[in-house]
């Protein structure tokens, strides 16, 4: 199974401007890229990177420079099925999170984002194609069924928790394990508990 992560290289995760400056959020996102990376050569696939602009990395890197739908629907169609795609700021994802993926059985298999995205899917029906914009798990769900492909839900929190607000910094300190966390750290970020939440802080 070919397994694609795709990665913003240019100006990564704006949304993060509130707690990383313009030079630390590409470090991080690629610190980032580098888990989710491992953990899916830890879960025995070999991951390729999708990424709009050259990245330093150790696996294979194909360089594609439109908005993510259309690059990631033009490599289905080249590598033909099955084919995981994996996305690349899943800074939580682990091996057996991801095994739990690509083993379930469906033409199309999702693992919903916390926010109504697409954080994991793997694509065994050659009629699919993805969508990205706004909530696309209710879309993926729309076109396997319009195409006729059987789909499966993978329910996972570590594969739900896409990072991409300053919030969701408090899960990676709190339950990463790789790179990301480390990142953090090293730039003083810490726990902090305020009003019964977590939020993280330096």
């Amino acid at each position: 199974m070919d397994v694609l992560v795709p990665f913003a290289a240019v100006d990564p995760k704006t949304r993060l401007a509130a707690a990383l400056g313009p030079g630390e959020r590409p470090v991080f996102a690629r610190a980032m890229l580098l888990d989710v990376c491992e953990a899916i050569a830890d879960a025995g696939r070999e991951p390729t990177v999708l990424a709009t602009d050259d990245v330093d990395c150790s696996h294979d890197v194909l360089v594609d420079e439109r908005p993510l739908t259309a690059a990631v629907n033009d490599h289905l169609d080249t590598l033909g099925t099955p084919v995981a795609v994996v996305m690349a700021d899943l800074a939580l994802a682990t091996p057996t999170a991801l095994e739990r993926l690509f083993d379930r059985a469906g033409d199309v298999v999702v693992a919903p984002g916390l926010g109504g995205g697409t954080n994991a899917l793997v694509v065994r029906h050659e009629a699919f194609t993805v969508d990205y914009h706004g909530a696309s798990v209710r879309d993926h769900r729309r076109i396997a069924r319009d195409v006729g492909a059987s789909l499966a839900e993978v329910d996972s929190f570590r594969l739900a928790v896409d990072v991409d607000e300053p919030a969701d910094l408090a899960e990676v300190l709190l339950h990463g394990e790789g790179r990301a966390r480390e990142w953090l750290a090293d730039a003083g970020f810490q726990l902090e508990t305020t009003d019964g939440r977590v939020v993280a802080r330096r």
